[in-house]
């Protein structure tokens, strides 16, 4: 979905901005857009800074006795999110490749980040 497209105001915002595994943010996180899906269609997930990590395939926490819930973001398709989003900013500062990452995720430049925020009416971050 291109957010220039749409100017529909979307009532939640995820907004993903931790490394994984520094703390329990992006673990709850995840938890929480599979949980806000049963009751809102108007859900967008946003992955920026250190966020885009947390999407990072081959992760292997165990080694520092974490779970691993990056598989978890995976479910957002059969949850029906569909607006998932990662900045290109992001991924190129931190030399990772849109095909490094568990499930799909639209890339957004910083303006249509910024069109992406204007339309959200509630913003949680993790």
């Amino acid at each position: 979905m291109d957010t220039r497209q749409s100017g529909a105001v979307l009532s939640v915002t995820f907004v993903f901005t931790s490394s994984p595994h520094d703390s329990a943010a992006g673990r709850e996180g995840v938890d929480a857009v599979l949980a806000a899906s049963a009751y809102s269609e108007d859900i967008q997930v946003i992955f920026i800074g250190d966020g885009v990590l947390q999407l990072l395939k081959g992760q292997q926490p165990q080694g520092i006795l974490s779970k691993d819930y990056a598989p978890m973001f995976k479910l957002f398709e059969l949850y029906d999110i569909e607006c998932v989003y990662v900045a290109r900013r992001s991924l190129d500062e931190l030399g990772v490749a849109q095909a490094d990452l568990v499930c799909d995720a639209s890339l957004l430049d910083d303006e249509a980040l910024q069109v992406a925020f204007g339309r959200a009416s509630k913003v949680l971050t993790f």
